[in-house]
């Protein structure tokens, strides 16, 4: 598999800091069950009106933000990983 050196250079340094990695995932997920939590709170506890629509609106910016980043974070950990030991430069390792 053939990476260009600034595309591979980034891959690499995303998984130096698996910490960090495991942080995103975290808050990715705690965001993303806040969001869902929003949108749960809009649907049996408020009305139906304006403010019901914008609490449920917001819910869902949160729940994809907070997918977007544990995704993100779930693959510096496992997958980049997996490309920084496939690759064909030994001194990485």
């Amino acid at each position: 598999m053939r990476l260009s050196k600034g595309f591979q250079s980034w891959l690499t340094r995303q998984t130096e800091n698996p910490r960090r990695n495991l942080n995103r995932v975290l808050a990715g997920a705690t965001l993303f069950f806040a969001g869902l939590g929003l949108i749960y709170y809009a649907e049996k506890a408020l009305p139906s009106s304006l403010a019901q629509e914008i609490t449920a609106l917001a819910g869902l910016a949160c729940l994809a933000g907070g997918g977007i980043l544990a995704a993100i974070g779930y693959l510096s950990l496992s997958l980049l990983r997996i490309i920084r030991f496939i690759s064909n430069d030994p001194d990485q390792h």
